[in-house]
């Protein structure tokens, strides 16, 4: 495993952000974390010596000012998620595009020693896709969180050809796994699932259930984004990470109620909600695979087995 000197990640009180945190713990020497909490949970932060949170916005520039001298790895995760951004479009645009313009303009300015910033995009700037699986050449932008993770990007872009600021993005889907609270309002699906089990209540589905996605495991994420922080052929690169793979949200409910000994769990259909645009869902991950021998690891049923038996042994609910 890769040493890393000290690293900041935004937003590293969310899911994602908090187990990314806790694999780069062992091999780092300082690790700084910015979160505003408005729907990520401190207690996810593994409490160690060098680890540094901050309680605060990443359009705080003199917070950024005195940590980003020392910086040499930046994950940005810090995000309106895709149900908040619906709500309040410019919350979504300040904290999304102008939050992480003010990052990479802080870091073009104080943070000398960068080696790559990793900006963690979305498989939703994909929209209703006509491909399937669908390559990093694509996009359709129907929803405002997909036009501010996109835009975001283009200034990633920027940053690199104008300043060489040494950027990789990668476009996320649909992340599930341990460390994936349900008592955050915007958690995933299977979260949710396993939280109507342990809550004797039926399953939601929002529209029919024949809607698919392409679930990826955490721990596969993860791999992925510590693989391009240090892969020099990442460096102005974009890739796709999931399985490539579709899952109707019915067949998940199906799995998800088999695996917990339930095989006809019941299950409500509700209208679709603004946000449910998408039909199908599958990423096509080859070039990764091919430019940094990335795949992913775990299958969804290997996958949603590690999040039941993680479920299992935590006292979170």
């Amino acid at each position: 495993m890769m040493k890393y000197g000290s690293i900041l990640v935004t937003g590293g009180a969310g899911f994602i952000g908090s187990q990314l945190i806790k694999k780069l713990a062992p091999c780092s020497k300082h690790i700084y974390v910015i979160d505003d909490l408005s729907s990520g949970d401190k207690n996810l932060i593994p409490d160690k010596d060098n680890i540094t949170f901050f309680q605060d916005t990443i359009l705080n520039t003199k917070l950024l000012s005195s940590i980003l001298p020392y910086i040499e790895h930046v994950f940005h995760l810090a995000c309106r998620n895709l149900v908040l951004s619906i709500e309040n479009h410019e919350r979504d645009l300040e904290t999304n595009l102008y939050g992480g313009y003010t990052l990479l303009n802080a870091i073009k300015t104080y943070a000398g020693q960068i080696k790559r910033f990793v900006y963690t995009s979305s498989a939703s700037i994909y929209g209703n896709a006509d491909i399937l699986p669908t390559p990093e050449s694509y996009h359709k932008i129907e929803l405002p969180y997909a036009a501010s993770k996109f835009a975001m990007e283009h200034y990633c872009q920027v940053y690199y050809h104008l300043y060489q600021l040494p950027v990789t993005i990668v476009r996320l889907s649909n992340v599930y796994g341990p460390g994936q609270l349900s008592t955050n309002p915007y958690c995933g699906v299977v979260a949710k699932f396993f939280d109507a089990i342990q809550d004797g209540k039926p399953f939601i589905i929002y529209g029919d259930g024949s809607q698919t996605r392409d679930f990826t495991y955490v721990e596969d994420a993860i791999d992925a984004l510590m693989l391009v922080s240090a892969h020099s052929k990442a460096e102005g690169q974009v890739y796709n990470v999931g399985t490539g793979t579709e899952t109707s949200i019915n067949s998940l409910a199906q799995k998800i109620g088999g695996l917990t000994g339930h095989p006809c769990y019941p299950t409500r259909y509700s209208p679709k909600r603004p946000t449910d645009k998408v039909i199908r869902r599958a990423v096509d991950t080859s070039k990764i695979q091919k430019e940094l021998n990335w795949r992913a690891k775990f299958s969804l049923n290997e996958g949603l087995m590690k999040t039941y038996e993680w479920i299992q042994n935590t006292t979170h609910k």
